[in-house]
């Protein structure tokens, strides 16, 4: 057959088959390493991973509608292969665990529960509430502890418990009062967020997009061991990605606290049966490149709380191995 016959063929198989097929010889070996295959698998196979995180994010060039200049260099089985979740399940199987020891240490000193700021427009924007759904959904996520003392009225915090064992805090910060956000859901308005400000210090400049957090938020950021986003992944409405990122940056500051502290970004979309955009985009949209700190998009149903286990797992995860260190 003509190579392009062929090349046309081995689009249909798995990535495993491919992978397979190229351990028979040495011709099938650098048959199936053509990078425009691949970049034909990466660009097919993205959109259905329901998580990226901040080591498997493909470079923005990879996923452009068009073959960039010199695509035929770039490594596209390499980007899928660091990309794709079985290859990401498959490298955390492989590290060394020491549960039974660290459990040990830690039975030896008392340790507080982790706690986590939640912040973004998912929280306001979706049909479905998503911390509704997490404080009545016992079967998904148990609830372990009564809501604590408010913020200054725009949020207050929940103890919960994972997989039955480990407790956690959510702090769920709200860019404006309960009844200002059902004001402006009523009359569709849009509402200023109260937990920002912009400084004054670089307005009218280059920066001028920089955000600082008022003073009650900034007790929060100091004392939390990580941050969860909740980013508004519907397709259909409009997003300022630039500014979403802005408030980011202003939460996770590292003069408010250890510059390490995880963040997991639920990508989080209402119900399933609305249109989303996969996480891959959602990171590159927000930049998350630019941070400095782990982090992880996981797709999320704020209906079902599909993902969000997941997620939290991730970083529950981190935060011990960010306290172990």
């Amino acid at each position: 057959l003509q190579v392009d016959v062929q090349l046309r063929i081995l689009s249909y198989l798995s990535p495993r088959d491919l992978c397979r097929l190229g351990s028979t010889g040495c011709y099938w070996r650098a048959a199936v390493r053509d990078p425009l295959l691949w970049r034909r698998l990466l660009r097919r196979d993205l959109p259905a991973w329901a998580s990226v995180d901040w080591r498997s994010l493909p470079e923005a060039q990879l996923l452009a509608p068009l073959p960039a200049p010199g695509a035929a260099h770039c490594d596209y089985m390499a980007a899928y292969k660091k990309s794709c979740p079985q290859s990401r399940r498959s490298l955390k199987s492989s590290r060394p665990r020491y549960g039974p020891v660290a459990s040990f240490l830690q039975s030896l000193v008392t340790q507080a529960e982790p706690r986590f700021a939640m912040f973004g427009p998912g929280l306001e924007e979706l049909d479905d509430s998503l911390v509704q759904k997490m404080m009545t959904c016992p079967e998904v996520l148990l609830v372990a502890g009564l809501p604590q003392r408010r913020i200054h009225g725009i949020g207050s915090g929940v103890s919960f418990q994972f997989n039955n064992n480990q407790k956690f805090n959510i702090l769920t910060l709200y860019s404006t009062t309960s009844v200002e956000r059902r004001r402006a859901r009523t009359e569709q308005a849009v509402v200023v967020n109260k937990m920002f400000y912009q400084d004054s210090t670089t307005a009218g400049s280059q920066q001028a997009g920089h955000y600082s957090v008022i003073a009650q938020v900034k007790k929060v950021c100091e004392v939390v061991d990580g941050f969860i986003y909740v980013a508004n992944a519907e397709a259909h409405k409009k997003h300022d990605r630039e500014e979403e990122l802005a408030h980011i940056l202003a939460m996770t500051d590292p003069a408010l606290g250890p510059r390490n502290r995880p963040l997991l970004v639920l990508s989080c979309i209402s119900h399933a049966g609305v249109e989303r955009i996969p996480c891959v985009y959602v990171a590159h949209h927000l930049q998350l490149n630019l941070l400095h700190q782990p982090w992880m998009v996981q797709d999320t149903v704020a209906a079902t709380l599909d993902g969000l286990l997941t997620g939290l797992q991730w970083l529950l995860e981190e935060v011990d191995c960010k306290n172990a260190l």
